[in-house]
């Protein structure tokens, strides 16, 4: 045997790490090329281009490099098993308000208590740092206040949560008959915030480099992306920066409600500038491309130009000596602006790649105090379109855009040309009384990582008619009629007309069901209804406006609000009945299906699939294993006998 080389406790973990990794699927195994020859007769085996440390230090970037990514991945807290339970309870039991009340479609303000509460809320700013300080210093007292902020948000979060949860105990104890009062509320959930450091720290980053901030908010439903703690922290930063708040997928809610969200947020903050942009416009079909829509990265002209006048407007702003130096004529003297004062900004009037400034000469620091160039920093909650305008902007794909939120994970920059600099800050969600359900309904958080489905489809249902959306028919209609075998006399047996003519009540389990049953997703081996994928699949329509919705502004007039629509848009997108959401998953997405179906597997000890077909009314069922086609060949020919 030959004789071990010594190893160090450093190269021992880089090995473990590997081994596991390769175990895990996340790093390929090493090809036969790379693995050492086996030793013969004592000697020394020696493989061409190998070296047992090069292999550990690959194997040691690896780690690092996957240890660096996950470093970067939003953290949010986890839900109790009690409200999960209770949830699902009131979600399967409380009925649902039908005909929708017109105060649906507006976006209601805050109460008095949620708004102090929300007060209360605030993000984390950066302790203060010196140049001489050290990295490790400076990352010290960023985790201490780090901390600290984390310890009294969740004590605010949690008063916030019980004070809602005390009142409806009150309520429910009054009303006792749960599942006729369409008023019960579901407990109040929590809401989900980023407790991650090191995403704060890409904001602190961003919101330092930066003289203009453009604060992108959903058109669909705008304060719940602007909540006071982001409000009350831009604010803060000092010297002051410049806010747009930039109003995305327009297209999408339509130019009225547009119009009305930037009116309203004007008249809010007067402070700040308000401008609407799109960011895709639909390819033209091409021969046999089905019903898929394509679309490309583009802002329309005139939306183009509102937004870089705004720009300009701001810069003109900076670049005015503020009151006070205006006042002093020997300050004035030695004022300088903080931003780079000529700009072409004729030359960003049109789509195109800019190009890098070149690199400064050495020494040239020191001299000239004024930037080199304007940076414009792009900050919003997930998913709320950052990418996406930045390739709209450019004309062309420049920085991954998904439909998943969180895919920008570390800040970019890109240059419109080497006198702008545009600065894409990784999606946080910001600290604010809003539940976690409305969160989820905005596309803010991943939908694969929801615990509580039900919640969340209640949520949506009591705001828009899914029923109606979603062509489905109530459960008790899909039931086999039971044989009436009782005798009645002449002209007392009910008429079903009138059986029919009664208002079904729905309830949130109903929609789950009826949608798996109308999809034909069944649990594996215990064939009920898969709610779970009928929930997962039904917040992804919303998420991706497959279902359009938009609120109305709290100062809309209910006169001209639809009855009934809540805040649906009216119109389904064609490619909503193919089911394209689950082919457009990303692979990050796919982490459970449905909870049912794997513990039905579990439970019947069998990991054999159960395969599902759908024609028309009829749903087909084959199991059994490698024997479960034959049945169905079987009912085929006794039915043939039976018709002959």
């Amino acid at each position: 045997m030959p004789r071990r080389k010594p190893q160090s406790a450093k190269q021992h973990k880089a090995e473990l790490q590997l081994k596991r990794a390769i175990k895990r699927g996340d790093i390929p195994p090493p090809s036969a090329s790379e693995k050492p020859a086996r030793p013969n007769n004592r000697k020394k085996a020696a493989t061409p281009g190998y070296s047992r440390s090069a292999h550990s230090d690959n194997a040691a970037a690896h780690v690092k490099a996957e240890l660096s990514s996950k470093r970067l991945a939003s953290s949010f807290a986890k839900l109790s098993p009690e409200f999960l339970e209770k949830s699902r309870q009131l979600a399967s039991n409380v009925p649902l308000p039908r005909p929708l009340p017109r105060q649906a479609a507006i976006f209601q303000d805050l109460p008095e208590d949620d708004l102090s509460a929300s007060a209360e809320l605030t993000c984390p700013k950066r302790p203060k740092w010196r140049f001489d300080m050290e990295k490790k210093e400076v990352e010290r007292n960023e985790e201490a206040f780090f901390k600290k902020w984390l310890e009294q948000t969740d004590e605010r979060v949690q008063a916030w949560v019980r004070a809602e949860d005390d009142e409806n105990n009150e309520n429910n104890e009054e009303d006792q008959e749960i599942s006729l009062d369409t008023d019960i509320k579901l407990p109040r959930s929590q809401t989900y915030f980023e407790r991650n450091i090191e995403v704060w720290r890409q904001l602190w980053r961003v919101t330092e480099i930066s003289q203009i901030l453009l604060i992108l908010l959903d058109s669909r439903c705008p304060p719940l992306h602007y909540p006071p703690s982001l409000h009350a922290y831009l604010t803060s930063l000092r010297p002051a920066r410049k806010i747009v708040l930039v109003l995305t997928k327009t297209d999408v809610v339509g130019e009225q409600r547009a119009n009305a969200w930037a009116k309203w947020l004007r008249g809010k903050y007067p402070e700040v500038k308000v401008v609407q942009v799109e960011s895709y416009r639909e390819r033209v079909k091409g021969e046999g491309q089905g019903q898929r829509v394509s679309r490309d990265p583009h802002l329309p002209l005139d939306l183009r130009n509102d937004l870089f006048s705004t720009l300009r407007a701001c810069h003109a702003e900076i670049c005015e000596p503020p009151a006070a130096i205006r006042d002093n004529e020997e300050k004035l003297k030695t004022w300088k602006p903080r931003v780079r004062p000529d700009i072409n900004w004729r030359a960003v009037g049109s789509p195109h790649d800019g190009p890098r400034p070149k690199d400064r000469e050495p020494g040239r620091d020191k001299e000239e105090s004024v930037p080199e160039f304007l940076t414009i920093g792009l900050i919003g909650q997930p998913n709320v379109g950052k990418s996406s305008l930045l390739n709209a902007l450019f004309g062309t794909h420049k920085v991954k855009a998904s439909r998943t939120p969180g895919k920008t994970k570390h800040f970019q920059t890109l240059f419109l040309n080497p006198q702008i600099r545009l600065v894409d800050c990784p999606g946080l969600v910001f600290p604010n009384t809003i539940g976690m359900e409305m969160q989820v309904l905005s596309a803010i958080l991943p939908i694969s990582q929801i615990p509580s489905i039900p919640s969340c489809i209640h949520h949506a249902a009591r705001l828009l008619p899914l029923e109606e959306i979603l062509n489905l028919q109530h459960p008790s209609a899909l039931e086999p009629k039971a044989e009436d075998k009782r005798t009645w006399r002449d002209g007392q047996r009910p008429a079903e007309t009138e059986k029919a003519a009664r208002p079904q009540k729905w309830t949130t389990m109903d929609i789950l069901t009826s949608y798996a049953i109308l999809k034909g997703w069944v649990t594996a081996k215990a064939g009920r209804p898969d709610t779970n994928r009928a929930g997962n699949a039904i917040l992804r329509l919303l998420a991706e406006a497959k279902i359009p919705w938009a609120f109305w502004p709290p100062d809309f007039s209910l006169r001209e609000v639809d009855e009934g629509l809540g805040i649906w848009l009216g119109q389904v997108h064609p490619d909503e009945s193919d089911d394209s959401s689950e082919g457009e998953r990303d692979d990050d997405d796919d982490l459970f299906d449905s909870d049912n179906a794997y513990k039905d597997a579990h439970e019947d000890g069998s990991g054999e699939e159960t395969t599902v077909e759908s024609e028309e009314e009829k749903i087909i069922v084959a199991g059994g294993g490698k024997f479960g086609a034959l049945t169905l060949v079987d009912d085929d020919d006794e039915e043939d006998e039976d018709s002959e």
